[in-house]
Parts: C-alpha cells; sequence; structure tokens
C-alpha cells in the first residue's frame, strides 16, 4: 500500500479527534459535563475572562475542525487560543510544560497549527463544497497520488 492513498483520510482522523477532544474540553467549561472545569464538576460562570471564552473557543472552533468546515482559519483560531494559553497561564509557572502544566495546551496549539497548515484532509465539509463548486476537492486535501515528475531518456 502506498501512504500518500491513505494521506487524506488519515489527516481527516487527526482533524476529527483533535476537533472532538477540543469539543470536550469546551462543554465540560460551558456546561459542567464529563466532569466539569478541571475535573471539579462545575462550569465556568458566565462570561469570565478568560476561562469562558476559551471554552467558547473550544466549543466552536472544535466543533468547525472536526466537521471540517472553515477549517483552515478555525484551526488557526484554535491554535493561537493555546498558545495564549501556554504563554499566559502555563509560563509563568516553569519553561517546561511538564512542570507548567502546559503539556495539553502546547499539544492543542501544534496540532491545531498542523491541522491549518495541511488542511482538512478528504473527509471535510470544505472538501464537499470544494468538489460541489467544481473545485475538485482541492480545499486542503491531499491528492490521492501526487504528480511524479516525468523522467527523459537521452
Amino acid at each position: 500500500m502506498k501512504f500518500d492513498q491513505v494521506r487524506g483520510p488519515i489527516l481527516s482522523l487527526f482533524r476529527i479527534v483533535t476537533g472532538l477532544l477540543f469539543v470536550c474540553h469546551g462543554m465540560s467549561s460551558i456546561f459542567g459535563v464529563f466532569g466539569g472545569n478541571r475535573g471539579t464538576g462545575q462550569s465556568i460562570p458566565f462570561g469570565t475572562w478568560p476561562g469562558w471564552w476559551a471554552a467558547l473557543i473550544q466549543l466552536v472552533f472544535g466543533a468547525l475542525v472536526l466537521i471540517g468546515l472553515l477549517t483552515r482559519v478555525s484551526a488557526l483560531i484554535a491554535s493561537g487560543s493555546m498558545a495564549y494559553a501556554y504563554f499566559v497561564v502555563h509560563l509563568p509557572h516553569g519553561f517546561l510544560p511538564l512542570l507548567n502544566g502546559g503539556e495539553l495546551a502546547a499539544l492543542f496549539c501544534w496540532s491545531f497549527f498542523l491541522i491549518a497548515v495541511l488542511g482538512p484532509g478528504t473527509w471535510a465539509l470544505d472538501t464537499v463544497i470544494s468538489r460541489a463548486r467544481g473545485g475538485g476537492g482541492s480545499a486542503g486535501e491531499y491528492d490521492a497520488a501526487p504528480a511524479q515528475p516525468k523522467l527523459q531518456s537521452t
């Protein structure tokens, strides 16, 4: 099996799982489900800065990434919010993520940045919309078989 044939679907699965996990974080903080904010069983009070707004970003942009709609912009916003979380919330407690509790912020930041750069993959609403408009599904989707340069014989 050629890895180029599964690149688009694997990128889609990565995007779907990352978006789903981000949505779960947002839901736990806004609605107090899945153990609530930081396992307290509670939600963050409406409008509290920055926690409630971060949770809203997690919920909204995580859902957009999950379904693959406005994927690159949504992933970039999610990545930026996690960079903010790392530098403002975690970094003052130490440089290393293992020591300052910023592992998830760092992982989400770089995961969403990767999605923003590489696009949504094969299974995404962005790809469906692009194909419907006659764009050939090029909304950040990997080609199943990238063009190979032709060698000329002398």
